[in-house]
């Protein structure tokens, strides 16, 4: 989880740079990012993978991926970056609650505790003003789908190898994107196809490993560790844009850290 959440944050910043200094559309950047992403993944490919594509559930969390990746673009076309990545956290709340109603995985109060604190403590890192201007609700959007395809990881996570819904989720959401961007590829310079690969391996990478982790833990023990991602953020926003945390933001990155730590002790105890 440690270093998905490190990967994930690293392709959505090249997105960020593609979208905003080349004029790159964000559902371009999301196509890019799943076709590059698919064709990496063929090693993975197995008979078991074809017949995945008959199961309704795969194209079901391959939409909800999909309709994630183009929002978060989006969103970090027309929003900064602080703000994008407090709406966005609102996906693994979404995800922890659906766990608990369609999974029926079992909380505790002290969790439910831990959550809230390590929600808190998000907000202290970004602080955003939620104004709810569009690049804002794109963000929300993107965080409730992608909480819902975390819950949804881990609810098929039984069906099939990482490998194969790696595999699947990645040519699916390439199959739904392209009558939107057949025909709005931009210039390729050296610098946009770079910029290209680079954010199709982080995500590609990144979201391999998190099938890994959700195939050996509950969605609602995990939940806490996606906040980790703000970590990853924090630095390339330090190292892309200048940006650094001050002593309010530093407190919000202890809260965060020491829940998830005391979240995933807790779920140890009761395993």
């Amino acid at each position: 989880m440690l270093i998905a959440m490190s990967m994930i944050p690293a392709g959505d910043t090249a997105g960020k740079l593609l979208t905003s200094l080349h004029e790159a559309s964000p559902a371009f950047v999301a196509w890019s990012r799943f076709g590059i992403g698919a064709l990496i993944a063929l090693p993975l490919l197995r008979p078991e993978t074809l017949r995945l594509f008959k199961d309704w559930r795969i194209w079901l969390r391959a939409l909800l991926l999909t309709g994630g990746i183009t929002s978060i673009q989006i969103a970090l076309r027309t929003a900064p970056l602080a703000d994008v990545f407090a709406a966005f956290f609102i996906g693994p709340i979404f995800s922890y609650v659906l766990s608990i109603i369609f999974l029926g995985e079992q909380v505790n109060p002290a969790r439910n505790a831990l959550i809230a604190l390590g929600f808190f403590g998000v907000l202290l890192v970004v602080r955003p003003g939620f104004d709810m201007t569009p690049g804002l609700i794109y963000a929300v959007i993107a965080g409730l789908c992608y909480g819902a395809y975390l819950t949804s990881s881990r609810w098929l996570s039984a069906i099939a190898s990482p490998g194969s819904l790696l595999f699947t989720q990645l040519t699916l959401s390439f199959i739904m994107l392209t009558p939107f961007c057949w025909t709005s590829t931009p210039t390729l310079t050296t610098e946009v196809a770079s910029l290209t690969v680079l954010s199709a391996i982080f995500s590609m990478a990144g979201n391999f490993l998190l099938l890994f982790a959700y195939a050996r833990s509950p969605a609602s023990s995990l939940a806490p560790f996606v906040y980790l991602q703000l970590f990853a953020a924090i630095a390339l926003g330090w190292a892309v844009f200048g940006e650094l945390p001050d002593l309010i933001a530093i407190l919000g990155l202890v809260l965060i850290i020491g829940a998830g730590i005391a979240s995933a002790t807790l779920g140890q105890q009761r395993r």
